[in-house]
């Protein structure tokens, strides 16, 4: 029997949440996308609130009515993930009071595909339906106004409470700044640090990024001023690291966890995504090839003791659609979509987690002596 998306709906209209009666397909419990791998069945749970005293009964209810419904060989246990919408409020005196959660994505090294996780994840948020803002902070590497099809606009300057700022550009349902949209693309941005530091602060402070759930970074690879700008800037909610399974890029990956959860600048690391997992072509989606080694960073995770959020296969249309502005996670149907969905979900749950059990990060002080 082929799994469908439809069979799964069928199987959960027998499951009814206690507390209002009502089965949980009906009630739109069922949140984002049902993702198909073969016999493993993944899904999302939405709850109300972070305490509902009906979330294991009812994630234990979904798996045995997928079991008795569908057949006992599927893969679900396990594979349900409870969360609620409602994102954490936003910080105390933070330099953008209306944004409610900052994440930093970063990696090790380039050539990872941090920028292509960082649109895909962003664009899945707002797909979640989230408010999201991207900012390109990779100042000698802009790539957001390509992957977003929007190099040849222009953000332009309005006054807000008595205050010209600049205006973000909109695509996709995410707000996004770069400084791509301020230079000649054709020349090389030949930027001391300090420069580059001031130019980006002035993406952050001086842009009106209004009322945001998630503000989504896409950090220069490496460990270097900008990443120390950001920190003495801002209160980071959490980063996310991006590796590839190779040998070289994993030890850079663990070189930059270090930095931010060391002593100096103390950010949480909220999970690692390892990009290019496997190569799948498109005319063979069950087919998986490890040309960069099987499951480098899922091992990386679990030495490092982080949740990994997702694993991303290198199929053809991720660079088809950077390269033609259209970023896969924008398509409804492609198991790369599914998979960046897959990690906007773990991200949103990782954060919900790290914000009802830890105090908020405060601006690093960093001393020179």
């Amino acid at each position: 029997m082929t799994l469908t998306t439809q069979l799964v709906l069928d199987a959960l209209t027998h499951v009814r949440y206690p507390g209002t009666g009502k089965d949980i397909v009906s009630s739109g419990m069922i949140y984002g996308d049902i993702i198909i791998e073969g016999k493993k069945i993944s899904l999302s749970l939405l709850f109300e609130k972070p305490n509902d005293p009906f979330v294991k009964s009812v994630v234990k209810a979904a798996e045995t009515a997928i079991l008795t419904y569908i057949g006992e060989d599927v893969d679900i246990k396990g594979n349900i993930t409870p969360f609620h919408k409602e994102a954490p409020k936003a910080k105390v005196n933070s330099i953008l009071p209306d944004v409610k959660n900052i994440i930093a994505v970063f990696s090790g090294k380039g050539g990872v595909g941090k920028s292509t996780v960082s649109s895909n994840l962003a664009i899945s948020l707002a797909k979640l339906g989230y408010r999201v803002g991207l900012l390109d902070a990779d100042i000698h590497g802009p790539s957001m106004p390509k992957m977003f099809g929007v190099e040849d606009e222009r953000p332009y300057m309005e006054e807000f409470d008595g205050k010209e700022m600049i205006v973000p550009i909109e695509k996709y349902g995410v707000k996004l700044l770069s400084i791509g949209f301020f230079v000649d693309p054709e020349n090389a941005l030949v930027w001391r640090g300090a420069m580059a530091s001031n130019a980006l602060k002035q993406l952050i402070t001086d842009a009106h990024w209004g009322e945001l759930d998630y503000f989504v970074m896409d950090l220069p690879p490496g460990t270097g001023d900008i990443h120390l700008t950001l920190v003495q800037t801002m209160g980071i909610t959490g980063a996310v690291a991006v590796t590839t399974p190779q040998d070289v890029a994993l030890a850079d990956a663990r070189k930059g966890v270090n930095m931010f959860t060391g002593d100096k600048v103390n950010v949480p690391v909220l999970g690692l995504v390892e990009n290019m997992a496997w190569f799948t072509p498109a005319e063979l989606p069950e087919n998986k090839y490890y040309i960069f080694g099987k499951d480098g960073g899922k091992k990386l995770a679990e030495e490092l003791g982080l949740p990994l959020l997702g694993q991303i296969p290198i199929v053809q249309s991720i660079r088809e659609g950077g390269d033609e502005g259209r970023p896969v996670a924008f398509s409804a149907d492609s198991i790369t979509a599914q998979a960046f969905l897959h990690l906007a979900e773990k991200v949103v749950e990782q954060v919900n987690l790290r914000n009802e059990t830890q105090a908020p990060t405060q601006k690093v002080e960093i001393t020179h002596r």
